[in-house]
């Protein structure tokens, strides 16, 4: 008899097979739930665990982890995105490059979104811009309650306001955000990227680092694995298995109405490699995590660095196990 169990997720590419059915996850009768937005589901699953697991945003659950909330996380990552293009400033202020930030007023989606928490550490430990020389104006409440230091400016806004319409008024001088923001959508005038070729950013960030940012883990409930221990690796199976169908069937540039697909695909291959999404705790992935560890422990959002073997179950099957001569 199959255990019913539920998974919240984005209604990705990657995630296709497993939604559809074409891969089960052994011993489970697997609910896919993917319609509400991230910010709903991250904050529904680590506040009120209404799922068994769900992709969560990373930021949120190593504050979870550190605080001892009751999840543990599979080393899958569903989402990742470059930042350096949801930086948007005000085109009135003057400001031209990442240095003139420096002592003005920033909105953000929240503190702890993953993407503002990539594009702080970003900004300090690539341009000499510190997150406390900000002042931060949030328009949700946090994914998990924290108590910000001391000596960090962070302003909580009043529910009727919005920090879009805020930055095109002149209210914030910049939005760190981790979506296009509406204003930049209609192209307003008072509205601009801090980066205009951010992607030639991105790729000059990438050479240097080796960092393709991961924004979101695949968690459970804690009670879940001790009651299913079996479970996080045959979900963890099945996140990869449905992951790599999906990249073979996208090498198809007949899949998408993009007329310089096959070039993308290809230009992502020499800039990132073979597979740049991969899962698994590989010297590439850990060093992106650990990144994101350190930056979450000097922004005050945990008390001590977290290590990756508290944040992350192991999948491991054994040496040459796993699918050898099935």
């Amino acid at each position: 008899m199959h255990v019913p169990l539920t998974l919240a997720c984005g209604d990705y590419e990657i995630h296709r097979a497993l939604k559809e059915g074409a891969v089960p996850v052994d011993g489970v009768d697997l609910t896919v739930l993917t319609d509400m937005d991230s910010s709903t589901r991250h904050w529904r699953f680590l506040r009120n665990r209404e799922f068994d697991a769900a992709e969560c945003s990373c930021s949120s659950y190593i504050v979870a982890r550190g605080q001892g909330m009751p999840f543990r996380a599979i080393p899958v990552f569903p989402h990742r995105r470059f930042r350096h293009g949801f930086i948007f400033i005000n085109t009135e202020k003057g400001i031209t490059k990442p240095s003139d930030l420096i002592g003005r007023k920033i909105g953000v989606k929240s503190f702890q979104v993953t993407a503002v928490h990539w594009l702080r550490g970003i900004l300090e430990s690539e341009y000499g811009v510190p997150h406390k020389s900000l002042e931060w104006f949030a328009e949700l409440d946090e994914d998990v309650d924290f108590t910000p230091p001391a000596d960090l400016k962070l302003t909580r806004l009043g529910p009727a306001r919005s920090v879009e319409a805020m930055l095109a008024e002149g209210e914030l001088d910049a939005v760190l955000h981790s979506d296009l923001i509406e204003p930049f959508i209609a192209k307003d005038p008072r509205v601009a990227r801090l980066f205009p070729d951010h992607k030639a950013e991105e790729m000059a960030y990438y050479r240097k680092t080796g960092i393709f940012p991961i924004m979101h883990v695949v968690a459970i409930r804690e009670e879940i694995v001790a009651q299913h221990p079996w479970f996080p690796i045959n979900l963890y199976r099945a996140l990869d298995q449905s992951k790599a169908i999906a990249m073979k069937r996208m090498e198809n540039p007949r899949i998408a109405p993009l007329a310089w697909y096959r070039e993308a695909w290809e230009e992502q291959q020499e800039v990132l490699g073979p597979d740049p999404w991969e899962n698994g705790l590989t010297p590439r992935n850990r060093h992106t995590l650990e990144t994101l560890v350190r930056y979450s422990h000097e922004q005050g959002l945990t008390k001590r660095l977290m290590p990756l073997d508290e944040l992350f179950l192991d999948v491991s099957e054994g040496r040459k196990r796993g699918g050898f001569r099935i």
